[in-house]
């Protein structure tokens, strides 16, 4: 007990840390800040959610201790939250029949376990990511106008310091800041998400790797989004073009929801490509499109939204089944 306390506080201090770096202004506090949810995701993983809670709660007394309330309150809902909740629900399982005895029942027999939807937990992850990136937008204000506001006077401050030496080009800058101002929710909201999902994907690597995460690796190809997602993301992308706050809300919402159905979208390839000779070679170009020119994204979008309504691995599997790969 004394030695996961020890490693709870080890991780909520280099949460803290990391996440308190972004007031240095430095350019490497920015990849500092968005990996601070890592460090508690690992010790949830590998020691319980409970040592994610603890090193949570200590961090966030001590960020406030030093810092004040509003950094306390940041950290706690931006990290210790999602790494509590996400940790927690990666080591969810329920028995579901029970295992075979050996030594001719000597030994306790062992209950096979169902553990929580891959698929589930990646719609939890979208979830925290819209809920701070929607917080974050009203720390700026409490409505559209001072939001927007709030966001055009920091990003023209920022044009204007790296065109400080181009007085030609005002008008011009106006108009980018104009633009930007428009897709800043979701591309806050992109970005909330991809570092969230990876954080979490990363402590599951460095746990499983390490031999202490307690669940079998899961296979993508399986990966579904409860039936309601695909509601809501209507629902979401409708009020998109409503005004107001509740526009920015729907655009952060189905922003997030995009993102959780490119998930299914790599999935639905790894299926369609996992009786072909050259799957390796589809996977890789299809990974690097996305992590070079990041539009493509969006295809693996509308791939997992066409599963979702038409069932396309379904379909693929029924008429052929392919030999499944392990991955």
């Amino acid at each position: 007990m004394i030695a996961i306390f020890l490693i709870a506080l080890a991780a909520g201090s280099a949460s803290a840390l990391m996440f308190a770096s972004i007031v240095s202004g430095a350019l490497i506090s920015l990849v500092l800040f968005y990996l601070a949810p890592l460090p508690l995701m690992v010790a949830a993983l590998g020691w319980g959610p409970l040592s994610a809670a603890s090193g949570g709660i200590a961090a966030s007394i001590g960020l406030g201790a030093i810092f004040g309330i509003p950094l306390c309150i940041a950290f706690a809902v931006a990290v210790a939250l999602p790494a509590w909740w996400l940790g927690h629900l990666v080591l969810l399982g329920r028995p579901v029949s029970a295992g075979v005895s050996s030594n001719n029942g000597s030994l306790p027999v062992t209950p096979n376990l169902e553990w929580y939807p891959v698929g589930r937990i990646v719609l939890w992850t979208s979830g925290f990511a819209a809920l701070i990136t929607i917080a974050a937008l009203l720390s700026l204000g409490l409505d559209a106008a001072t939001i927007r506001s709030t966001l055009r006077q920091g990003l023209l401050g920022i044009v204007k310091i790296v065109r400080a030496h181009d007085a030609a080009s005002t008008g011009e800058s106006e108009r980018v800041v104009d633009i930007l101002v428009s897709m800043a929710p979701v591309a806050a909201a992109i970005v909330t998400t991809t570092t969230l999902t990876l954080n979490l994907w990363l402590a599951a690597k460095i746990t499983a790797i390490s031999g202490r995460l307690h669940r079998p690796w899961p296979v993508l190809r399986t990966v579904a989004l409860p039936s309601t997602s695909f509601i809501t993301f209507c629902i979401a992308f409708a009020f998109c073009f409503a005004g107001g706050l509740l526009g920015i809300a729907a655009q952060v919402v189905a922003a997030t929801l995009m993102l959780a159905y490119a998930v299914t979208g790599f999935a639905v390839l790894h299926t369609l490509t996992a009786a072909l000779k050259t799957r390796a070679i589809w996977l890789s170009c299809t990974y690097c499109l996305v992590l070079v020119f990041v539009w493509p994204v969006v295809v693996m979008a509308v791939v997992g939204l066409a599963d979702a309504v038409f069932g396309i691995r379904q379909r693929f599997l029924n008429s052929r089944p392919p030999p499944m790969p392990a991955s």
